[in-house]
């Protein structure tokens, strides 16, 4: 698999409707502005957007591991 087709299956996975449920986007997004909201000019709110972005990064990783670069089912994931 070429390099473009990669790319374009990270896309299709990151926004596809099936990859997280509705409840989880929602709670993500109102967690991370409240997070900038409460934070907001702050040098606390860039430790914690970046440990959040290394967290996430990590967990993205970790999830493509195990499913074998989204080609095996795991979890809530289901391959198509």
């Amino acid at each position: 698999m070429g390099i473009k087709q990669k790319i374009k299956r990270e896309f299709e996975v990151a926004f596809s409707l099936k990859s997280q449920p509705s409840w989880f986007r929602i709670l993500k997004y109102a967690v991370l502005i409240l997070i900038i909201y409460f934070f907001w000019g702050t040098k606390t709110l860039w430790i914690i957007l970046g440990i959040l972005f290394i967290f996430a990064i990590s967990l993205h990783l970790w999830y493509r591991y195990k499913t074998k670069g989204w080609k095996k089912s795991y979890g809530l994931w289901k391959s198509s």
